[in-house]
């Protein structure tokens, strides 16, 4: 299927210590680029975390994470998914965020993925904090509103936090709820813990139908019988997926701004993005990737391998049609 330019660089050509970081070595194809049209999976960087309300850090996410996918090789040695036969992948770059002023950093996020879109390229975003995916939603379901899996350990459905701040990581898919992007009927969040101010966001979740998993009923049913629920709650309609890394349990992710104790192990993490197979997933991210919390970047080489489930995922289902 592919010719040589989508064909990333591989490790017995180029030392993976070498050249020049792309997401997976795949080529860089900008939104200006000749062959954006070809594209049919984009992998985008969204350095941000004008959302973060606590420890900062995750707009340096991207970064490390390219720099860990290196180690990604072409084919999935547990699924035997070759994504880079399947469907034809780039680096489309970074969405360039004004980091002074949040509103127009969403803006721009928007008007990117915009493009992407309409290019008939489906998005596989590492950002940043997990505001940057209200935008992308807002690109995403623009024509109509999706369902959701969210890989969390925190819902990020409430209102408004220092009286006055409606946009930030703790808020955003209260936001898509209410603009019509999401079906709540089709949204699941799975890995839910930790103290919490209150129970507000989960009142809001069993008024609107959002189906929320907690970790202990996902430690006791076990990832397979969890993500067989998470698939019958979306079905086979357009479906996004936003995994924010501390779903992880910080003794394997600690490099994320708000961990809590109790998650799920790198292997469970790896077995509930591999039970996406067959959905229609029209989108995808992975956020609140901080390295600066994790300098030697264990965080950012699970949140890559976990970004190249998600891929294989998508392709797969491209190559089927």
């Amino acid at each position: 299927m592919q010719d040589g330019f989508f064909t990333p660089v591989s490790g017995f050509d180029m030392p993976r210590f070498a050249g020049i970081p792309t997401f997976m070595r795949l080529p860089h194809v900008g939104l200006d680029h000749p062959r954006l049209a070809e594209v049919q999976i984009g992998l985008i960087g969204a350095p941000w975390d004008g959302g973060t309300t606590n420890r900062p850090g995750p707009r340096h996410g991207p970064r490390q994470l390219r720099d860990a996918s290196t180690m990604i090789r072409a084919q999935n040695g547990a699924t035997w998914v070759a994504p880079f036969q399947l469907a034809r992948c780039a680096d489309l770059g970074d969405v360039a965020p004004n980091p002074g002023d949040l509103m127009d950093s969403m803006a721009r996020m928007e008007a990117f993925y915009d493009q992407v879109v309409a290019a008939g390229i489906l998005p596989l975003t590492a950002g940043g904090d997990h505001l940057c995916t209200l935008p992308i939603l807002r690109a995403v379901a623009k024509s109509r509103p999706v369902g959701m899996i969210q890989f969390d350990s925190h819902t990020d459905l409430n209102d408004i936090y220092f009286g006055t701040s409606r946009y930030n990581h703790g808020t955003p898919f209260r936001r898509a709820v209410e603009e019509g992007l999401l079906d709540p009927k089709r949204y699941v969040i799975i890995g839910i813990r930790g103290s919490a101010y209150g129970r507000e966001d989960w009142d809001f979740a069993a008024a609107n139908g959002i189906r929320i998993i907690p970790i202990a009923e996902f430690h006791a049913r076990g990832a397979e019988d969890v993500m067989t629920e998470a698939r019958e709650i979306v079905g086979q309609g357009p479906t996004y997926v936003t995994y924010d890394i501390d779903f992880v349990d910080p003794t394997f992710a600690p490099g994320t701004g708000t961990p809590e104790v109790g998650g799920a192990n790198s292997w469970q993490a790896l077995q509930v993005a591999r039970g996406l197979r067959g959905l229609n997933v029209v989108g995808a991210d992975l956020v609140e990737v901080s390295p600066p919390f994790d300098a030697q970047g264990g965080t950012a080489l699970l949140g890559i391998h976990l970004m190249f489930e998600m891929l294989c995922v998508m392709a797969e289902r491209i190559a089927k049609g």
